[in-house]
């Protein structure tokens, strides 16, 4: 089993993938016609780098084609008043007494510098199918774990700058 993804990630995966081999591919691969004319090629810097970014961009098309052929769709059968995939919640954290907010997202869309977590984190699984005002215990290991509360849900679903992670 590959990945789950939403079909905002299959959209995005598809359009970078579109621009990778129909726009970035032809402009990669006249560099490197480019530098390899310049002559010797033992110390022609400018053929190495156009080289290198060139295998660059074909190993993420082949990540990219990758998990596309081995994903699945990922149905968030959640209602409308429970925390799903897509959601930003507002959670007030027992243990540390501080609110935060995260947005709940496929493991491809997680960043945790932006506060976008994944699906499978032990905070995104508690809180999945919970609603505003229930407290629920964080279960991190088998000796340690906190008690969140839901304090608000925002159900947008306008996921178009989250980019997909690299490998």
């Amino acid at each position: 089993m590959g990945k789950q993804l939403t079909e905002g990630d299959v959209r995005k995966i598809q359009e970078e993938l579109h621009r990778r081999t129909c726009e970035l591919r032809p402009q990669l691969l006249d560099a490197v016609k480019e530098a390899k004319a310049f002559g010797d090629l033992s110390e022609n810097f400018e053929y190495y780098a156009a080289k290198r970014e060139k295998n660059r961009n074909e190993s993420r098309i082949r990540y990219l084609e990758r998990m596309l052929a081995t994903s699945e769709i990922l149905e968030d059968d959640t209602e409308s008043d429970e925390v799903g995939v897509e959601n930003t919640v507002e959670l007030y954290m027992e243990h540390k007494q501080v609110t935060k907010f995260y947005r709940i997202v496929t493991t491809v869309r997680a960043n945790s510098l932006k506060n976008r977590i994944s699906i499978e984190s032990p905070v995104a699984r508690a809180i999945i199918g919970h609603k505003v005002g229930e407290r629920v215990y964080v279960k991190v290991n088998d000796t340690y774990g906190y008690y969140v509360q839901i304090r608000s849900i925002d159900p947008s679903t306008d996921g178009d700058d989250d980019e997909i992670n690299s490998y």
